[in-house]
């Protein structure tokens, strides 16, 4: 029986053997007959070959940059841009290799920055652009730099609709934004978290989008959907505990550990109905510091890490078993208008 993987389906759709509708349809075809227990995946690897061809591209931008930009940052960010961009056209828009394409727009981004942070030196340093430059300080360097990087990976994006470069562009134009308030608004340096939940929430709401387009999850819309949970996770988890004050000095141990876990539970909840481990993953050095400060509170410093970490891990592991039914029952309390709209709940095989 022959079987053909994405990245062979992807080769046929650029030497023009088939089209990009009938590639997509026949993904969502597969996706809607095959049984499969998980239904969260994402390209990463097709062989060792892939591992193999990122390490020399690791290498080979890394001496790039290094040789170019021993004169100048403007030098070495122009060499890694380059390249970055030269090796993806066979790379990535030929061969459709995920992580070498990663590694490629990582590079890109990186080269990105010290260039467009270099140029940016270099105009203060010749002329007063701005009256007011003196007082905005970094937040003009950093405005200036991630708005930038966003267009840039804007171009990347339209060129090569790398999954996730939408995560950066997301991520970029966030920090571009918040940098443009604290420049008029110096005052706003205090409500940074309620800023940051909200540039989380904007990222949520923008990969459920591509979720939800996808239910099936068969195409690539969902690894756009799973780079943008990704990004967004740590951002809303990081904004709602120092909002919580789980991290300042006077609260007592059991209090914070009793909220980090009840915060969790909500967490766990939301993550079985989108079918999404990211926030978990996310908020989890939050719990295991909480919970090892409970234990270290209640006399074993000497093991509080590690048993937390134990703890954490177990409920982690057994959820991990059971994830499907869990979810199955979680789901099925929701009214069916939303049901509707999130990700299908994936069968097991039955036995023959």
């Amino acid at each position: 029986m022959t079987i053909y993987n994405d990245e062979e389906l992807d080769a046929a759709v650029a030497a023009g053997a088939l089209k990009p509708e009938a590639a997509d349809a026949l993904r969502s075809f597969v996706g809607q007959h095959r049984a499969a227990p998980d239904q969260e995946q994402f390209r990463l690897l097709t062989g060792f070959n892939d591992i193999f061809i990122s390490i020399a591209m690791v290498v080979f931008l890394t001496g790039a940059g290094w040789l170019a930009g021993r004169s100048s940052f403007l030098f070495g960010g122009a060499a890694i841009t380059g390249f970055s961009w030269g090796l993806a056209e066979y790379f990535t828009r030929r061969r459709r290799l995920s992580l070498p394409s990663i590694v490629l727009a990582l590079g890109y981004g990186l080269g990105c920055a010290l260039l467009f942070a270099d140029l940016i030196a270099h105009a203060l340093k010749q002329a007063d652009i701005f009256v007011l430059t003196n007082l905005w300080n970094a937040q003009f360097d950093l405005f200036a730099v991630s708005g930038f990087m966003t267009l840039a990976y804007v171009l990347h994006w339209r060129r090569f609709q790398v999954p996730i470069t939408a995560a950066f562009m997301g991520l970029t134009g966030l920090t571009s934004l918040l940098a443009l308030l604290r420049m008029f608004i110096p005052g706003l340096q205090y409500g940074l978290p309620v800023l940051h939940l909200l540039g989380g929430l904007a990222l949520f709401a923008l990969a459920m989008h591509w979720d939800m387009s996808d239910r099936q999850r068969a195409t690539r819309r969902t690894d756009v959907a799973f780079w943008l949970h990704l990004a967004a996770a740590p951002i809303i988890v990081h904004a709602l505990f120092h909002m919580l004050g789980v991290f300042s000095p006077g609260q007592n141990a059991y209090g914070r550990a009793a909220l980090v876990a009840g915060l969790y539970l909500l967490m766990t909840l939301l993550a079985l109905i989108i079918d999404r481990r990211a926030i978990l993953t996310a908020a989890l050095i939050y719990v295991i510091y909480a919970i090892s400060g409970l234990i270290r509170t209640a006399g074993s410093p000497e093991v509080s890490f590690a048993a937390a970490g134990f703890v954490i891990g177990a409920a982690l592991l057994l959820l991990s078993a059971f994830w499907n039914p869990t979810r199955k029952f979680a789901v099925g309390l929701l009214p069916a208008r939303l049901q509707a709209i999130l990700p299908v709940i994936s069968e097991r095989p039955k036995p023959a």
